[in-house]
């Protein structure tokens, strides 16, 4: 299974660091964001991964190379302009094959991840062995984690594994999740394109399965969520 990390944001929050560097190479606990998931998805046997970049993606490429040093295989995707995260998707089609793969944000850190968990949860078969047709089989397969203080809302409802827009209480997508390549058929290469609303429309059809996660998650968003982690540990605190 090949894995995608989304690098293109510009980190408007993160200014002015992000003035002169890539949010995803901002360290945490002396490592790169990207590193931290580049090294957790090697851990899991993921070796072939693509990153999409745009604003000083460059330095993106120069800082990881061709990830040998990790143990990966990295290959990129150039963007103009940030395409969003589907767009991003879309763009990259042609790096990551026909087979289901894994995609994950570049500025999230959650270091003790098992990226196998997410080998084979998007399942051709029915319990029983019979083959699923393709428009009842699950397009892709979504962690959620506990509402963190800038989202109390959340984003889906979870019941039986499989994902709701409505119900209670709601979850929020953690950003990483396994997707087949046909859920993107409809986004033109270059084309901006956001993953909300595909990931809603086929939730409607019960076709979005999920589990929770509840190791460490952090999504680095704020300069004081990134001076936190870089606080020496206290107590049992991760």
């Amino acid at each position: 299974m090949k894995a995608m990390i989304f690098a293109a944001g510009r980190g408007e929050r993160m200014r002015p660091l992000t003035d002169t560097c890539p949010k995803p190479l901002l360290k945490v606990r002396g490592r790169p964001l990207i590193v931290w998931q580049i090294l957790t998805l090697v851990r899991a046997g993921i070796t072939e991964i693509v990153i999409n970049h745009a604003h000083l993606g460059q330095m993106i490429e120069d800082t990881l190379g061709d990830g040998s040093r990790y143990g990966a295989q990295l290959r990129y995707s150039a963007e103009g302009t940030a395409l969003e995260t589907a767009g991003g998707i879309a763009q990259a089609r042609h790096l990551l094959g026909e087979e289901p793969f894994i995609a994950v944000s570049g500025d999230i850190w959650c270091p003790h991840f098992d990226y196998s968990e997410l080998l084979s949860v998007l399942e051709d078969e029915d319990p029983w062995g019979n083959p699923l047709p393709e428009d009842k089989r699950d397009m892709a397969w979504l962690y959620l984690v506990k509402n963190p203080p800038f989202h109390p809302a959340g984003d889906f409802a979870l019941n039986n594994f499989a994902l709701s827009n409505d119900g209670e209480p709601k979850l929020t997508f953690a950003n990483i999740g396994v997707y087949r390549p046909q859920m993107f058929d409809g986004i033109t290469p270059g084309e901006h394109a956001k993953l909300g609303p595909l990931l809603r429309e086929y939730a409607a059809q019960g076709r979005i399965g999920g589990d929770v996660y509840r190791g460490v998650w952090h999504n680095v968003g704020t300069i004081e969520q990134l001076e936190a982690l870089n606080q020496p540990p206290q107590g049992n605190q991760p």
